[in-house]
């Protein structure tokens, strides 16, 4: 049987969805090679933003009329199904249609009525019951539904089927008492960097934001637990990690060896461990990073521990004091800078990256004018930049004073413009330096070139064979292409 993912929004769904991968591959599974083939189909959604909320929206509907083919309904329209209609020419073959993440735990109780098509809605606390509706799957193909004795072992795995795709309607489950769970391995196939979520959840509640509604309080993986995960990537060859969190520095765990361990404490015991393994793991890294828990311990511990990338996403949000405070973020402007000041001060050629939104509900000319002046004061090597978008169920959305969409449109433009040439500067004062590079793929414009990374997050591209592929090298940056280096392979 096969399995196909369409996975949205942040790293946290990329490593869950590759935890639940294992569980398929765990049981023979293989990955199909066109989702119109599928036995069963998992959407892990992002709730985030409602442009994410609104594309998933739009697979649901392809979704919708690619089951209807593959059950051979009636009147099926297969004009762009071309694939599935092949496919089931000797006869129907039902697909599994499972939705999980965010945008799941937010329409938790009205997803399927909204969309009779979904086979089953789990939310954010169900995961760990996921191998049920594999093995409800295996058994039926996908007109599976639970016993009585499952539907109560199950909690929040919620399924239902439309009477299209199947006679049979399971009571949808809930979720009496969250909790989640860690899966032990959030590996892709092959894969030579990966993800390690170490927590899960936020605490912080900003006004504009869904995540602490969708995803729960924080809570921190035991460190016995990512140090085990850590040895099993060591003997899959692994080379570098990224360390994640909904605000991965607020980590907090209580540990029999080591006692009360904080985020820099974890990333010391972590070096230790690779080095003790003799692990291949050269990089880590480490998001989302909240600027009110980036202490000096912290600060410290990056300068000083050489396998920890010297790159740090700083999300500031906002430039205004006066609209941080409205968005509850904890920190002030003059804060803010003093913290990039102390970074910059203690680790050498650190690459700076933020999140900044514009926009926001009473935000004024003079607000917008002082985000503009923070991001040409610290100048970031990049930024991830984008308008406030309300959210059903955050305080921000009810909101007086909401910005005109025009005036939101012409303030991101603004700061688009005047980062695009800050990045192009920053990036400029790189060229001439050797930097070791993690190559990652084959470059799509030149068959000749390949893809890869530097310690500061950047893009080169150079000439080398694809056996390099997976491989550190050493790369002089010679030359700037958009915002990829170009470079020359070195010995």
């Amino acid at each position: 049987m096969t399995y196909f993912f369409e996975t949205y929004g942040c790293q946290m769904n990329i490593a869950e969805s590759a935890a639940v991968e294992q569980l398929f591959i765990a049981r023979g599974w293989t990955k199909a090679d066109d989702v119109q083939k599928s036995d069963i189909v998992i959407i892990n959604t992002c709730s985030v933003r409602a442009t994410a909320e609104n594309r998933i929206f739009g697979r649901l509907g392809f979704f919708s009329g690619l089951k209807a083919v593959r059950a051979k309904v009636p009147g099926a329209k297969d004009k762009t199904l071309g694939v599935a209609a092949e496919y089931v020419k000797d006869g129907a073959k039902p697909l599994t249609l499972v939705v999980m993440g965010c945008m799941a735990e937010r329409l938790l109780n009205s997803l399927q009525k909204d969309y009779p098509a979904i086979d089953y809605v789990v939310g954010t606390f169900a995961k760990k019951d996921f191998g049920k509706i594999i093995e409800a799957a295996e058994a039926a193909n996908g007109a599976a539904t639970f016993s009585e004795a499952d539907q109560n072992a199950a909690n929040s795995v919620q399924s239902a089927h439309s009477a299209d795709y199947a006679p049979q309607k399971t009571k949808p489950l809930l979720d009496d008492s969250p909790h989640y769970v860690f899966a032990p391995l959030s590996l892709e196939q092959g894969a030579f960097s990966t993800f390690v979520p170490i927590m899960h959840g936020c605490n912080n509640f900003c006004t504009y934001c869904i995540v602490p509604y969708v995803r729960g309080r924080e809570v921190s993986r035991p460190v016995k637990q990512i140090l085990s995960e850590i040895e099993t990537l060591s003997k899959y060859g692994v080379q570098e990690i990224t360390l994640l969190g909904q605000n991965v520095n607020s980590y907090s765990s209580t540990d029999e060896k080591f006692g009360q361990v904080k985020f820099p404490r974890l990333l010391e015991i972590i070096c230790r461990k690779i080095e003790e393994i003799g692990s291949p793991i050269k990089w880590i890294r480490f998001e989302s990073s909240h600027p009110k828990d980036m202490s000096e311990e912290l600060i410290q511990v990056i300068a000083r521990e050489e396998k920890i990338c010297k790159h740090i996403h700083l999300a500031v949000q906002h430039g205004s004091s006066r609209i941080l405070q409205k968005m509850n973020r904890r920190y002030t402007r003059e804060q803010y800078l003093a913290l990039v000041q102390k970074i910059r001060a203690a680790i050498l050629n650190v690459s700076l990256t933020t999140d900044i939104m514009l926009g926001f509900p009473g935000e004024t000319d003079a607000d917008f004018e002082e985000a503009l002046s923070l991001m040409k004061t610290v100048r970031y090597e990049n930024a991830f930049m984008y308008y406030y978008n309300p959210r059903e169920g955050t305080p921000a959305a009810s909101l007086p004073d909401q910005v005109p969409l025009k005036t939101k449109k012409a303030r991101l433009q603004k700061i688009i413009d005047a980062q695009l040439v800050i990045t192009r500067e920053e990036m400029e004062k790189q060229i001439g330096r050797t930097e070791m590079v993690l190559v990652e793929r084959s470059s799509r414009d030149n068959k000749e070139e390949v893809l890869g990374k530097t310690e500061r997050d950047e893009r080169v591209a150079f000439k080398a064979d694809i056996s390099s592929i997976g491989k550190f090298v050493r790369v002089k940056l010679t030359a700037l292409n958009g915002a990829t280096f170009k470079g020359d392979l070195l010995p």
